[in-house]
């Protein structure tokens, strides 16, 4: 077999192993990236990308649908097919910026074929037999398939595979209430497809139960059917479909069947074991470098386990460019900042109230502002939603938001929990009117108002300034 040595080899060409493989080159090591599927992974083929275009697409067809003040809603005609086309047209637009020709442009030797490791400093691809000083595995993750009764005999889609659809469904069946659940409920519906989600627990079961309600509201007020607290116990093929049926013995008649609980890291094929890489609940085991149990080796993204989020990845890449390439050390400390991006959008940083709650205690202050007292979101008839600051010792430690635009808003806070700013800074800061984010600053004095205006001490102050002011 050929051999070739490297400074840095990086298994997956994804998100975080595109923006390590981009930054080590140009530092001026040498890279080889591997990927044995589609360049861009998840998020570019499967994720992030197809999943928004669609979703842009159905909330254009629901404002046809709603119409406005003086503008009457009609039902808008959908062509299906075009709208998928659309997608996949968003995929091929971004495509060049993710592709095997652009990274070997910089520099980078692009592998095009599965890896696994043979020993603790080389992997295997194809004919090849590759040694570096640093490897790092950044192979994401794939979608969940449970040992479901019935399922190997019927027609499935997941995340990976529902964007190749070209007929709407009649009626789409999704199992799970996540985020990908969630978005691909409200997206199916708006584009005339009967949906029904069903939750093992509650929906969004890991967010703010308050904010969650608010999505709810909006899915059932469009006509999605949530189904909680209950779970597919078998499934089976019909002459029009796939036929489920639940645990409390409802039976569901579904044309296309959707499965979205959850993703497990993409281990299986590289021979962990001959690295001398642990592996614990499916994902590589890392410590606070992102290094795993053999040291040559880092993790980075899905497979590492934790938040599975592209942003994520493309920021534990920044922290082994630092290690793996500049010799330099670096661990994780940044908050992470999570969106779903239904209508409203629900986004989250640092911990929720409940969670506050139970690592803070009596040194929390919660502060709630609601969208319905700002003026933009009046303005903009979007006055559904809320903002909510966990506060502790006059710094955030957690931010709830779900509005129109929660994600946009969100950033402001991933940059206050980064630097530790003090709820001063925000309150103090000037922001543009009229505008959502307005919010984030209302809520932020919101904390100081009953500390300054309930305070009979500084009245009697002011009252005393006022005498001697000319």
């Amino acid at each position: 077999m050929a051999r070739y040595s490297t400074d840095l080899c990086i298994i997956g060409a994804g998100s975080g192993g595109l923006v390590l493989a981009s930054g080590a080159v140009q530092l001026g090591a040498r890279v080889t990236l591997i990927e044995g599927a589609l360049m861009g992974g998840d998020c570019l083929n499967y994720g992030c990308v197809p999943s928004k275009a669609l979703l842009a697409v159905a909330k254009r067809v629901q404002g046809v649908r709603q119409g406005g003040p003086g503008v009457a809603g009609v039902d808008p005609q959908v062509d299906f097919a075009a709208v998928m086309a659309r997608v996949q047209a968003a995929i091929a637009d971004i495509a060049p910026h993710d592709s095997q020709e652009r990274f070997e442009a910089l520099g980078v030797r692009v592998v095009r074929d599965w890896a696994r490791f043979t020993a603790p400093d080389r992997v295997e691809v194809g004919a090849e037999i590759i040694t570096a000083r640093r490897f790092v595995i950044a192979t994401g993750a794939h979608a969940i398939v449970p040992d479901l009764p019935g399922l190997d005999q019927v027609p499935f889609y997941t995340n990976e595979t529902i964007f190749t659809l070209t007929r709407l469904p009649d009626h789409l069946v999704i199992l799970g209430a996540g985020p990908v659940g969630v978005e691909m409920a409200q997206a199916f519906r708006r584009l005339g497809a009967k949906v029904t989600m069903v939750a093992r627990s509650r929906l969004m079961g890991q967010d703010d139960s308050q904010a969650v309600a608010v999505v709810a509201d909006r899915l059932r007020s469009e006509g999605v059917t949530i189904l909680e607290n209950r779970q597919a116990s078998s499934v089976q093929r019909m002459a029009e479909g796939v036929g489920v049926t639940l645990s409390d013995g409802t039976s569901l008649a579904a044309s296309h069947l959707l499965l979205a609980m959850g993703r497990a890291p993409a281990i299986k094929r590289l021979n962990l074991s001959a690295a001398g890489v642990a592996v614990k609940d499916g994902g590589v085991v890392v410590d606070g470098s992102l290094r795993t149990t053999n040291r040559k080796i880092f993790a980075i993204g899905d497979v590492a386990g934790g938040l599975q989020f592209t942003h994520l990845a493309a920021y534990q890449a920044g922290l082994v460019l630092r290690q793996a390439v500049l010799g330099l050390p670096a661990r994780s400390k940044a908050a992470v900042p999570r969106v779903t991006y239904t209508e409203p959008e629900l986004a989250q940083i640092g911990p929720t109230e409940a969670e506050a709650r139970a690592s803070f205690g009596a040194a929390l202050t919660v502060v709630r502002e609601d969208f319905s007292h700002m003026d933009r979101a009046i303005t903009d008839q979007t006055t559904e939603g809320f903002i909510k600051l966990m506060i502790v010792k006059g710094r955030p430690v957690g931010v709830t938001l779900v509005s129109a635009h929660a994600g946009e808003q969100i950033a402001l806070w991933a940059l206050a929990l980064a630097g530790r700013s003090k709820l001063s800074t925000l309150a103090g800061m000037v922001a543009p009117y009229p505008t959502l984010n307005e919010i984030s600053k209302r809520a932020a004095g919101a904390y100081f108002s009953p500390r300054l205006f309930g305070n009979p001490w500084l009245k009697t102050l002011v009252r005393a300034v006022q005498r001697f002011l000319a």
